[in-house]
């Protein structure tokens, strides 16, 4: 049982760690020029605001955090894109973005 605690607090610094590497990737990467991350390039997809511009990096740190509701609510935050007419999900609706095909 000794290791146990050593166990505890190196699940907890990686799970620290990978949430905060996420965070940074995919805010960096959405509010850079490119405007999307690797896979949203790889779809021909980039995010942008409402006007079409690009989104600041607090916007895109709301928009990754705001994914987290759109999770908890039994993933109804992304199945709504299905539904409403700017094809938002959630989370996109709650940062005042939208994803959009890249021309």
């Amino acid at each position: 049982m000794p290791g146990l605690g050593v166990h505890i607090v190196d699940g907890i610094v990686g799970f620290v760690f990978s949430s905060c590497a996420s965070w940074i990737y995919e805010a960096a990467m959405e509010s850079s020029a490119k405007q999307a991350t690797l896979g949203k390039m790889a779809l021909g997809l980039k995010v942008t605001d409402v006007e079409g511009r690009r989104i600041s990096f607090a916007r895109a740190t709301g928009r990754h955090f705001a994914k987290y509701i759109s999770g908890m609510i039994l993933l109804i935050g992304y199945i709504m894109a299905g539904f409403t007419a700017r094809k938002q999900a959630l989370h996109d609706m709650i940062a005042g973005t939208l994803v959009i095909r890249a021309l």
